[in-house]
């Protein structure tokens, strides 16, 4: 059978219910949109924020001509589940395989693009979209969605040997900027438009010492504390600089793009990252610096910038927002969970804003294939101006994968403990494989008996309780857990009640079942590894 374009169907729901036309007479023109988004990047670093080793200066003037949230939680410690909540308006577990890593997106799932696309928004992305989900292949995948859900792509320039100034060898030869150039020139027409810019950096892998191309020192570097300071770690941390000022770099060129063309004034620049920066105990983790992301909105015509919003704000908030603005209805929708936060936007205030904006939500299930039979690690998370709560609902499993795999073609022989092979050299794809490979991660494992270094170990790879509460204002690291602390243990109470009231509100299966296991059942389309039935393991592992 032929599928029946879905836009089609959408752009009669629209006029069913009311939505605004292409029409070129409109008495009010309808806003750009330009959607800016890297991949893996902590809310820490950029140059706005205070980076000593990060220079932002695209990001840095989104935020100080318009507005800088500075409590901003993705939807997700990992890319799909949390750009899955940014197109949806709903929490990643609300959205079955479309909120999960490397499953299929069902097409009931539909993205405010495609209700943007039906309303007289021309659409468009490059680079990176709302991935990785695996989308219909062929008239067998009858059920899934043909193309990704923030767009149609716009990815065929690239940089070639007579012309590729990038500083890493392992950056993406896409040339972003001449893409949504070629979309504005081509593609665009004279209607309003949303575009999607979606980087791939600064996702790992790096390009070892590329930092040394550059102007950048190892004393540059503010490392967190909870790495070892070292040169390696200091170094691995400029690498991942130089891809972020990549992604900067090419957000600062359709900046001055737009505003040569006069089109900058009438664009709403947002720009953020999918989650935290690809390092032990960041991206895949709940903490901070795993959730806490850049964000920054400018359109100086309808919201007042030079401003700092304090007021937490989640990736599920986009949608419903988004919609607003554009004057775009939501039906065709599944029901939106998010808040429209335009207000905050368009208020002239500074801080803390709107007091029914305190708590925002957040969560994980699969990252990588990183345990028995693909579990997950189950995390939900709710988090304040101030404070961190941390629900592990499977505290006995190990957060950063397994420490020991299944060697790849026997039936149940084991790879060494922790990765490390018998020259003492670290494999970081033998174990807690839900960490990228990186020289942190392998010198944090290969280093793990010193005991300077052995406390960084613990805190990236050891088991860990089923709640944590952090003070977040004080603790931006998460080091120190407050959860039995009884001077806390009020304010404990309170955001367990809250996050869990939240959760069963949005019918959570890990709450309110009735599988309370179905997210380690979803089939995943990518790489698979093999490790051993923990039942069956020694427990002093």
């Amino acid at each position: 059978m032929k599928y029946i374009p879905f836009v089609l169907g959408l752009l009669v729901i629209c006029l069913l219910s009311g939505c605004e036309g292409r029409s070129e007479n409109s008495e009010v023109k309808r806003p750009n949109i330009l959607f800016v988004i890297s991949d893996d990047q902590s809310f820490a670093h950029t140059s706005f924020a205070g980076s000593t080793f990060v220079n932002t200066p695209g990001f840095d003037r989104v935020a100080r001509e318009g507005v800088y949230f500075s409590h901003c939680m993705a939807g997700s410690p990992g890319c799909a589940p949390s750009r899955s909540a940014i197109v949806t308006g709903r929490y990643h577990w609300q959205n079955e395989q479309a909120g999960q890593h490397a499953a299929p997106w069902p097409k009931k799932y539909v993205p405010f693009v495609d209700l943007l696309d039906a309303n007289g928004y021309v659409t468009g992305r490059t680079g990176k979209g709302v991935s990785p989900f695996r989308y219909a292949r062929d008239e067998n995948d009858s059920l899934w969605r043909e193309t990704d859900a923030a767009g149609i792509t716009h990815s065929n320039i690239r940089y070639d040997a007579g012309n590729d100034p990038r500083p890493s060898t392992k950056i993406s030869d896409l040339n972003y900027f001449e893409n949504f150039k070629y979309f504005m020139d081509t593609v665009r027409t004279d209607q309003p438009f949303f575009f999607w810019y979606g980087a791939t950096e600064p996702h790992r892998d790096y390009e070892k010492d590329s930092w040394k191309r550059t102007d950048k020192k190892l004393s540059d570097v503010q490392v967190p504390a909870f790495f070892p300071d070292h040169d390696i770690v200091r170094g691995d941390m400029l690498d991942y600089a130089v891809e972020i000022e990549w992604f900067d770099h090419h957000l600062e060129l359709m900046l001055n793009y737009l505003e040569e063309i006069g089109e900058l004034e009438n664009t709403i620049i947002i720009v953020t990252a999918d989650n935290g920066m690809p390092f032990p105990r960041a991206k895949a983790n709940s903490y901070d610096y795993g959730v806490h992301v850049p964000f920054a909105v400018r359109y100086p015509k309808a919201f007042p910038g030079g401003r700092k919003v304090d007021d937490p704000i989640s990736f599920s908030d986009l949608a419903p927002t988004i919609l607003d603005v554009t004057n775009t209805s939501s039906a065709g929708m599944l029901p939106i969970t998010g808040r429209n936060f335009r207000h905050l936007l368009e208020s002239d205030k500074q801080g803390k804003i709107d007091e029914n904006f305190t708590y925002v939500f957040s969560g994980r299930e699969r990252h990588s294939s990183s345990r028995y039979q693909n579990w997950g690690y189950p995390q939900r998370a709710v988090r304040s101006e101030s404070h961190l709560l941390v629900w592990n609902a499977k505290p006995d499993r190990w957060p950063a994968g397994d420490p020991q795999a299944i060697k790849p073609g026997t039936d149940n022989e084991l790879l060494p403990m922790y990765g490390i092979d018998e020259d003492g050299v670290h494999h970081s794809d033998w174990a807690f494989t839900d960490v990228d490979p990186s020289p942190t991660k392998s010198y944090i494992i290969e280093n793990r008996e010193d005991e300077e270094v052995r406390p960084f170990f613990d805190a990236a790879y050891a088991k860990i309780p089923e709640y944590q509460l952090f003070d977040v204002a004080n603790d931006p690291y998460c080091l120190v857990n407050l959860a039995d602390d009884p001077d806390h243990m009020g304010l404990k109470n309170e955001m367990q009640e809250v996050l869990m009231a939240e959760l069963t509100d949005s019918k959570d299966p890990r709450v309110v079942g009735p599988d309370k296991e179905v997210f380690d059942s979803y089939i995943r389309y990518s790489p698979m590894r093999e490790f051993p039935n923990p039942d069956e393991l020694s427990t002093t592992r």
